[in-house]
């Protein structure tokens, strides 16, 4: 992970060089530029460094893994040549290659803190994994020949590379060299075998003797190997061709998995007949022929224990009758065949044992088993076979993430909350026994602010994860479906749906992290208003409130006598129910019939049935936009819930609701054009070249700066409106209204001046348009909380507060100081609890800010957009920076946000450029040239967060957190999890008195003296490149920064002196009995022929 070169501004510069010479201007009343500095920045650009941090997930398109028994480390290679490194939980790693080739296999040196990947661009890499983050060590590239197998055998520095030609080459690992001995293909086979073997696709040193070598060619051929005599031993011919090996641990029998489905075991010594022939998946005939062929056996391990059978584990080989069978891993022990069915293809297996010799006794105790999609690992010790829960988040991909958000520093009483709540949905039956990938250490990070990440999925799910410490852990499920009803008949659902797939995927999300209040938006154009309660509920009947939002074209030139209705306003006093402010849903009006338009349908159906809601988030309120004349209801594009006002605001490119979720009520529902008022000088009138209906939504005079109960705008859902933009599957609207068409995009609940002429704040809704405009829209709410629940709350619209170029992203408001004014919000209290605790949780609610400040001017509105920022003072309305962020790009995502005590604008651009401007001066502070847009993935999941924390999906499965903060770059090294721990190697296998004996042990090999220059020679230089990696070879034996490094490195020291210590011990001993040995034959030869004489010798 590198560091970023950046851009660092001067402060004071006030012109980016990618913009133009306006890109930040002074204000424009001459008064105000002396107060607005005295606003004293502390901002600089030595607080800004940006970086990534750490990666969660599970890894993209994997390809290969690898473990490493001692240091219980797992690593997974990608297709796209990234590197994943997993521990105990919490303790994970990202690497990439340069490359970008895909990983094709992974060889730990077992308990040496390293790691050797072989790519598909026919090159091999040294990692050292002793440091925090891992380097490569040494490279080798080939040149003339493609690597197809590797074979690294344990606490050997000798590499085995075998290739497409059939050749096998051997690397010294230590010096990433390539010896002279080499196993040619033409040397291996037999003479009279006419034919190429094909690509080498296993090798294996026989477990009892070093000194021979398996080798298995695509066609069939399996060879031993002498490697002392070079020459060919034995030759095991079958005509199927050969996917994988393996050996018995006593080094007599090997098995062979083949193409046509079948397993061969040979006896070493018996080469022209296979001992057993088996198809472990095929039909038997009963006239005693060969069995039908079944598909090819992938892979097979054949691994023993000391007390009963031996496993054989397998992938692939299902009988070819077995069309659209999810694929299998078949556990043959004993008599029984165990078949598992998963949820993915497989990529890869591993048998975990107890030792990590391969002479010895395997005693497996699971199998670890990487799929397409998923890490799944088998429990061998108990009956039926259970999964070990898995610790990873490895889940994000569960189903597709649609949208995302994260809240750094929350309430630290909310991840126990969650945690209590989801504790609850763990799915149960799993293995007893803790998850035995447990290498590594976590990090000895400083950052003690809770995080939490919020995904939205396709499938309608909502997930919250607990994000601290650089760790990823789910906390809470929520699944949005359970509000409707199940999958309906195809006819049903082609009428009536808008999407044709995952119907609903969560559009956007607005939470509320002190009230706990959620507010989601999904594709089917529908919101849900959640509560988080600690108990449980049965919900007899789901609120559910209708509304009709429309367009302000006209599909004809008649105009609709609906819509020429004059709109009544209600009675102040009157609080209409949930069903009177409901369309009428009669057949009459509600038709889906084939004879006329759709009118009135929502495009789910919500649940009739007694919803059972457990403890978590629970349904208030349930918002659906409805088919309007034939015409589908458009999606939701921006969304916010203030629970201090009991309001929730969503808007679309039809305009915007407001919805009362106490009362559950429709406050307001109007066009975007009817929020400027006549005389607006921004007012926009619809530009179709059709003509224009009469609006029947109540709109608000802005002119005077009374808000009379005659001001109040609510407009019942009942009423008539008129709709002409559509989807392209009806389209009946021209390209000039599409491209006029102005949507809302953004809104912001604060206190603030509603009209210039305002000394005082009051609730108010600012609200952003795809076209730059930011509108004042002004909320009067009754007093009391008897006289909320009853009376209605009053909305006028005050008109244009400021444009700005593209559309607005995000609004903030600062108080004089330079402070961030967040929105006024309730605490949260549990809706479901006595209402004295109620009251008691009400009266928590935060006090308002005071109602009259100093000065003419008393807060700086934030105002960004996708082109530039821009601050207005309140109330004035005067503006008083301007920068322009980007001209010939962008901005994708703005977020205000804290950083180092202080505020900023954080702006991530379409061009990749990531960057920070102080407030309210909107000075540049950082711009680094990160990330282009590959992918409207991050486009859609970018987020900034507070104290400098960002993320986005980096891909479908995988979430990529980066830092913009210098503190957190500096700390990062601390922070990072630890993957190398000094371990002892277990210890070898005893030999036993007879095997020692009579010499029935393992056969050990100097491959030093076969190998080495000495005795092998100089490799062909064209043959392969070396290039040598960041790191010197120094580096294997460094292990990571600080006192835990200190504390590793001096164990290493004291081990390897130990070692070598013991080593000269056994030296000498040897040396002490040679000598007694050669005293004792030499006092016998003096007494056999100490009387005789010199011719009888």
């Amino acid at each position: 992970m590198k560091k970023f070169n950046i851009r660092k501004v001067l402060d004071g510069l006030t012109a980016a060089s990618s913009s133009s010479s306006t890109s930040s201007s002074a204000t424009a009343q001459p008064g105000t530029a002396r107060e607005n500095d005295a606003v004293h920045e502390t901002l600089q650009s030595e607080h800004f460094q940006l970086c990534k941090t750490v990666r969660h997930g599970f890894p993209y398109q994997p390809s290969s893994m690898a473990f490493d028994p001692v240091q219980k480390i797992l690593a997974v290679g990608t297709q796209t040549g990234a590197l994943r490194l997993f521990g105990r939980a919490g303790v994970e790693c990202f690497c990439q290659h340069e490359s970008g080739a895909a990983v094709i296999q992974l060889q730990f040196l077992i308990n040496e803190g390293a790691l050797v990947s072989a790519l598909a661009d026919d090159s091999i890499h040294m990692w050292n994994l002793r440091q925090k983050i891992p380097a490569i060590l040494h490279s080798l590239k080939f040149n003339r020949e493609r690597i197809t197998y590797c074979h690294l055998p344990f606490q050997s520095k000798w590499l085995y590379i075998g290739t497409e030609r059939g050749n096998i080459h051997i690397v010294n690992v230590e010096s990433f060299t390539l010896s002279g001995y080499v196993i040619m293909w033409n040397k291996a086979i037999e003479l009279s075998t006419k034919t190429h073997p094909g690509p080498v696709v296993h090798i294996s040193d026989n477990p009892m003797d070093e000194g021979k070598l398996l080798i298995g060619f695509e066609c069939g051929i399996v060879v031993l190997w002498d490697l002392k005599s070079k020459k060919a031993d034995c030759r095991y011919n079958y005509d199927e061709a050969i996917h994988s090996v393996a050996w018995h641990h006593e080094g007599k029998q090997f098995v062979c998995s083949h193409s046509d489905g079948t397993l061969t075991t040979w006896n070493i010594r018996v080469p022209a007949k296979s001992a057993q022939i088996i198809t472990p998946h095929g039909k038997q005939p009963k006239d005693g022929k060969k069995p039908e062929p079944c598909k090819p056996i992938l892979k097979v391990e054949y691994k023993t224990t000391r007390v009963g059978d031996p496993f054989m584990v397998l992938s692939g080989g299902l009988s070819y009758d077995t069309v659209g069978r999810r694929a299998c891993l078949t556990v043959m022990h004993g008599k029984s065949t165990a078949v598992l069915e998963m949820d993915y293809p497989i990529v890869d297996f591993l048998t975990l044992c107890e030792t990590p010799y391969p002479n010895d006794f395997q005693e497996p105790y699971a199998v670890l088993v990487l799929l397409e999609k998923d890490l799944v690992l088998i429990d061998l010790g108990q009956i039926g076979y259970p999964i070990f829960e898995n610790p990873y988040p490895l889940t994000i991909h569960e189903s597709p993430v649609t949208c995302c958000e994260y809240f750094v520093d929350c309430p630290a009483e909310l991840i126990p909350a969650l945690y209590s709540v989801g504790s609850r949905q763990k799915r149960q039956g799993y293995s007893k026994k803790e998850w035995p990938i447990s290498g590594g250490n976590w990090g000895q990070g400083t950052q003690s602010y809770p995080e939490i990440i919020i995904t939205g999925h396709a499938d309608g799910s909502i997930k919250f994860w607990d994000a601290s410490a650089l760790m990823l852990q789910v906390l809470y499920k929520l699944k949005t479906a359970k509000v409707f009803e199940k999958a309906r008949s195809k006819e049903e659902k082609a009428n009536t749906d808008i999407v044709e797939e995952d119907p609903f995927a969560i559009q956007t999300l607005c939470w509320c992290p002190e009230s706990r209040m959620l507010c989601v938006a999904g594709v089917s154009a529908h919101v849900i208003i959640y509560r988080f309660s600690k108990q449980e509920v049965t919900t007899e009947v789901v609120q559910l409130l209708e509304v009709r939002m429309q367009s302000e074209f006209s599909n004809g030139d008649s105009p609709d006598p609906a819509g020429e209705q004059t709109p009544t306003l209600p009675n102040p006093g009157a609080s209409p129910s949930p069903q009177e402010s409901e369309p009428p849903t009669q057949p009459q009006t509600g038709s889906n019939s084939s004879d006329g338009p759709r009118d009135n349908i929502a495009c789910l159906q919500v649940r009739s049935s007694p919803l059972k809601q457990s403890p978590g988030y629970q349904v208030e309120l349930v918002i659906q936009l409805v088919w309007v004349s034939g015409e589908p209801p458009q999606p939701i594009t921006s969304l916010a819930i203030n629970s201090s006002y009991g309001l929730v605001v969503f808007g679309n490119s039809n305009g915007l609701a407001v919805v009362d979720y106490l009362q559950k009520t429709l406050l307001l529902n109007m066009g975007t054009s009817e929020l400027y008022s006549p005389s607006d000088p921004y007012h926009r009138q619809p530009r179709s070249p059709r003509k224009v209906r009469q609006s029947s939504g109540a709109t608000c005079d802005s002119n005077d700066g009374s808000n009379t109960s005659e001001d109040r705008c609510k407009s019942p859902t009942s009423d008539a409106k008129d709709n002409s933009f559509t989807r392209s599957r009806s389209s009946s609207v021209t390209s000039i209204d599409r491209e006029s068409r102005e949507s809302i995009s953004a809104f912001h609940f604060c206190e603030s001046y509603p009209r210039k002429t305002d000394s005082v704040v009051s609730p108010c809704l600012l609200v952003g348009t795809t076209q730059g405009t930011v509108v004042m829209v002004a909320l009067s709410l009754p007093p009391g909380v008897d006289q909320r629940l009853q009376q209605p709350v009053g909305i006028s619209s005050c008109g244009t507060m400021v444009t700005l170029k593209g559309g607005i992203l995000t609004m903030a408001l600062l108080d004089a100081t330079g402070a961030l004014l967040p929105p006024s919000f309730e605490s949260w209290y549990d809706p479901n609890s006595s209402d004295e605790e109620k009251e008691k949780s009400r009266r928590r609610r935060p006090a308002s800010p005071p109602s009259s400040q100093e000065g003419p001017d008393a807060q700086y509105a934030v105002l960004c957009s996708e082109k530039q920022a821009k601050v207005v003072a309140m109330p004035s309305q005067t503006r008083v920076y301007k920068h322009n962020i980007t001209e010939s790009s962008f901005v994708l995502r703005a977020d205000v946000v804290q950083m180092a005590g202080a505020y900023c604008i954080a702006c991530f651009c379409a061009n990749g450029h990531i960057m920070t401007l102080s407030l309210p001066s909107l000075r540049p502070l950082l711009d680094v040239n990160y990330l282009p847009l590959t992918d409207m993935r991050i486009a859609r999941t970018f987020c900034f967060s507070n104290l400098g924390q960002a993320l986005y999906l980096t891909s479908p499965t995988e979430i990529q957190r980066i830092t913009y903060s210098q503190e957190t770059c500096d700390n990062r090294q601390e922070m990072l999890s630890e993957l190398f721990t000094p371990v002892e190697t277990p210890e070898a296998p005893n030999r036993g008195f007879f095997k020692g004996l009579f010499g029935g042990g393992a056969q050990s090999l100097d491959r030093e003296d076969l190998f080495g220059e000495t005795g092998a020679g100089k490799a062909s230089r064209s043959l392969a490149q070396h290039i040598p990696g960041p790191a010197g070879m120094e580096g294997m034996k460094c292990a990571a920064s600080g006192v835990v490094g200190d504390l590793a490195r001096a164990r290493i020291a004291l081990d390897e002196r130990g070692q070598k210590l013991g080593e000269l011990e056994d030296r000498t001993a040897a040396m002490m009995a040679s000598a007694d040995s050669f005293s004792k034959h030499a006092h016998d030869m003096m007494l056999k022929y100490k009387d005789k004489k010199w011719y009888q010798l």
